[in-house]
């Protein structure tokens, strides 16, 4: 039997003062009972006072030279940090108890290369912020077993072959965007299995508003995350990129399409209404998920946003595809 890997929690951490003591409760408790080597907070130059409530709590504290995002945080702490294994936290999630032995024991199989989990099925917030997360987390709990990808919210990866592979890619992605996807692929391409462990969970405590989800979901996912496949990658099976979710967008498609129809054609009324009702069906699944979770009114409604989500989503691929093979732009990866 191998040993247990030593595990470094890396934290990167930006006006995150007032989440400091419930994210870092847990890690720190790990460390104590041994299944931590150590709780490394990456301070990215806040203006409060984060790096002094990590410092107080008893965590490793790291100060970036300057403000440079959570991939820059990362790895910097990388360099520094002494375990065998890599768990990256971010600052607005609370990890399960039991998640560096979950860790420990998927980096007992000497071919993984990286593990990430998911968010757990109680965020916090209103039905729109919880839909979102809960969103995340209905994609990861039904992801095939072995990713592309890799997700930097509560994921680990051997410290040898990120330091190789140099980590994540913060000259193209200078903002928070896919540098975690991006680096799966790397890892990938390299030779290394990257496993999805359901179990590997934590609560994630941000409130997300249709405005910031919007935003983020165009420009720091979906334009720069479709960039990335028609120009190196291709599209995969990975989690919400697969033939059955865009089978699900064209259908969402139509329903958009339906209802710009009714001004010219108020006769097709029940057109779009049952459009909708096959877009329920197509994602049954899904739409059982959330009546579980947010009740019969709100999973309607996180359906009816979802379809806008496929649309936008749908949208940014079809602008991509056209921005590479019309307007020949053709190394546009960088992220601003």
């Amino acid at each position: 039997m191998s040993a247990r890997p030593a595990i470094s929690a890396i934290m990167p951490a930006y006006r995150a003062e007032a989440l400091m003591p419930r994210v870092l409760e847990p890690l720190l408790a790990m460390r104590a009972r041994g299944e931590l080597a150590e709780v490394i907070v990456v301070d990215d130059r806040s203006p409060d006072r984060t790096a002094e409530v990590a410092r107080g709590l008893g965590a490793t504290v790291i100060t970036t030279p300057a403000n440079g995002g959570p991939g820059v945080a990362r790895n910097l702490a990388a360099e520094a940090a002494r375990g065998d294994v890599l768990w990256f936290v971010d600052s607005d999630v609370i990890a399960h108890p039991d998640g560096a032995l979950r860790i420990a024991a998927a980096f007992g199989d000497p071919s993984v290369a990286a593990v990430f989990g998911s968010y757990d099925e109680t965020p916090p917030g209103g039905w729109f912020s919880r839909y979102r997360n809960l969103m995340h987390r209905y994609y990861h709990q039904t992801a095939r077993r072995t990713a592309r990808t890799f997700w930097a919210g509560c994921g680990a990866v051997r410290a040898d072959l990120f330091r190789r592979l140099g980590g994540f890619d913060v000259a193209t992605y200078r903002v928070p965007s896919i540098e975690d996807i991006e680096l799966g692929y790397r890892i990938h391409a390299a030779g290394g299995v990257i496993c999805v462990d359901p179990l590997l969970l934590g609560k994630h405590l941000k409130i997300w508003t249709m405005r910031n989800a919007v935003f983020t979901d165009i420009f720091r996912r979906a334009l720069p995350w479709s960039r990335l496949l028609i120009a190196r990658e291709g599209l995969g099976e990975d989690l919400n990129t697969s033939r059955t979710e865009r089978l699900r967008a064209i259908l969402a498609g139509m329903v958009g399409l339906s209802v710009l129809a009714l001004p010219v054609a108020p006769g097709l009324w029940w057109l779009a209404p049952l459009l909708f009702v096959a877009a329920i069906a197509a994602n049954l699944r899904l739409f059982r998920f959330f009546l579980c979770h947010l009740g019969a009114l709100r999973a309607v409604a996180a359906m009816l946003y979802h379809q806008v989500y496929y649309v936008y989503s749908a949208g940014s691929f079809a602008w991509c595809l056209f921005e590479y093979h019309v307007l020949g732009v053709r190394n546009r990866l960088h992220v601003p």
